[in-house]
């Protein structure tokens, strides 16, 4: 039996191997393609883009992984059985069961190595990759500007719809927001039809040219009663030139590690930890919330309700207004609607304010969780894949492709989903990031009890018989 097992896990390593270098190679590829835009033509050395791409390789790992796993179990036992060695094996006593026992130590301990590359590379990649990310931009400024959104560039935010030139340094349709000085927002507005981005590494100014546009400017009149008409003054210009200090920024090494913390950068006992905390914050947010409101419409503490009982007053009539002039009436009336609108927009604000932080409670759960479906998924892609390739009986690139392609199209697919809806709130978040493996489980079992038993994928005589049965009612043969 030795052998058999040894010969059984070289030929699924071999497969296994190679499919997740091709598999890799392909997701590489893409990383590259969503980043190229920002990283070629930009006078990065070979290092850094190097750098780049071995930061963001560990987060395609819990993609790549489950998939070789499918396909190198179909292919593997689908060439087993195409060859005719499955059929040897029986005879020989050698169930499948049997056959898959070494396999499956192999999937064990590939699990294990798994979850401790999930819960402590990845997050360290991840952590590392948007740090560079941002000191790339620290290093060349010309990357700090993004193409269709606004970018915080020191005491600007600025917006290009498209950049072109040898370094991205030529800009067109030009919208800069520059900020406020006392933090009252923004006060300027500039516009401009094109214009060029001057930097060099030995300074630390980075030089805005801007040609043919508009400047506009917000004038705060001296009379309050002045602001309701929003004066502003309007001007066009040329050229105009626009200076911004990136000392703060161009100050900071590549290796400098600066970046807050997220969900996928945190570790099961970080996200732990954190949890606890957001789930603390939250409950103190709600408590805070509802003393609030009931300081604002004058709801007495319990000491004052009891204080109150104490006394004893005389009964109050049934109509309370009718003790107040007309004047006295409308006070109280316009006091009374005062409180329920401002109230009702703090109840606006505060469930806004609350969905997002459950949002971001559901966000560390989901990473939380995502620890241990990638475990479990290893398990759950060989038990589909072994089984089905002993079925369909095919090896190589064919079938066995379009089998794994179309299962893990269908996990990743289910899987995306639950996890939007459970960000959302429209499922708890172990349901989200479970849904796909408890709807494939049962696949999983299914085949292998089909693979056990000889039977075929899909019995057609089940599907059959009916249709026989009406023929033979139609057109009855004759003696």
């Amino acid at each position: 039996m030795k052998i058999l097992d040894k010969y059984l896990l070289k030929t699924f390593l071999t497969t296994f191997t190679t499919v997740f270098v091709i598999l890799f190679f392909i997701f590489i590829l893409q990383t590259v393609w969503l980043f190229i835009s920002e990283l070629a033509g930009k006078d990065l050395d070979l290092l850094m883009i190097i750098k780049f791409l071995a930061f963001s390789m560990p987060r395609i790992v819990p993609l790549v992984l489950p998939l070789s796993i499918l396909l190198s179990s179909i292919m593997t036992f689908g060439n087993l059985a195409e060859n005719y060695e499955f059929a040897a094996m029986k005879s020989s006593g050698i169930s499948l069961q049997r056959a898959m026992r070494s396999l499956t130590v192999f999937i064990i301990l590939l699990s294990i190595v798994a979850f401790f590359f999930s819960n402590n590379v990845i997050p360290y990649a991840e952590y590392k990759f948007i740090n560079f990310r941002k000191n790339i931009a620290q290093v060349k400024p010309a990357l700090a500007i993004a193409e269709g959104q606004f970018n915080d560039v020191g005491f600007y935010n600025i917006k290009v719809n498209k950049k072109s030139g040898k370094e991205g340094n030529t800009l067109t349709g030009i919208t800069i927001h520059k900020k406020s000085k006392i933090g009252d927002g923004s006060k300027t507005v500039i516009k401009a039809k094109d214009g060029e981005l001057i930097s060099s590494e030995a300074s630390s100014i980075l030089q805005l040219v801007l040609n043919n546009g508009y400047y506009y400017e917000d004038i705060v009149p001296k009379k309050y009663e002045d602001r309701s008409k929003m004066p502003f003054a309007k001007s066009s210009f040329k050229k105009q030139i626009i200076n911004i200090d990136l000392s703060e920024l161009n100050k900071v090494d590549v290796n400098d590690e600066s970046v807050a913390n997220t969900n996928t950068m945190l570790t099961v006992n970080e996200l732990n930890y954190t949890l606890d905390s957001l789930n603390k914050n939250m409950k103190t947010d709600i408590i805070s919330f509802t003393e609030n409101s009931n300081s604002r419409i004058g709801f007495p503490a319990k000491k004052k309700m009891v204080a109150a009982k104490a006394k004893k007053r005389e009964p109050l009539p049934n109509d309370i207004l009718s003790l107040y002039t007309n004047q006295q009436k409308s006070d109280i009336l316009k006091i009374a609607s005062s409180n329920v609108t401002s109230i009702s927009y703090a109840i606006d604000s505060s469930r806004t304010e609350l969905f997002n932080k459950q949002k971001n409670i559901n966000r560390h759960l989901l990473a939380f969780y995502d620890k241990f479906v990638i475990v479990f998924a290893c398990f759950l892609m060989f038990f589909i894949g072994a089984p089905l390739g002993a079925i369909i009986r095919k090896g190589g690139l064919g079938l066995p492709i379009v089998f794994a392609v179309l299962i893990f199209i269908t996990f990743h697919f289910i899987n995306t989903f639950g996890k939007r809806i459970a960000q959302e709130n429209g499922m708890t978040p172990f349901m989200g990031a479970w849904l796909s493996s408890f709807i494939l489980a049962p696949l999983a079992v299914l085949l292998t009890y089909r693979a056990t038993n000889d039977i075929g994928l899909i019995n057609m005589d089940v599907i059959l018989a009916p249709f026989q049965k009406v023929i033979k009612k139609l057109f009855p043969t004759q003696n």
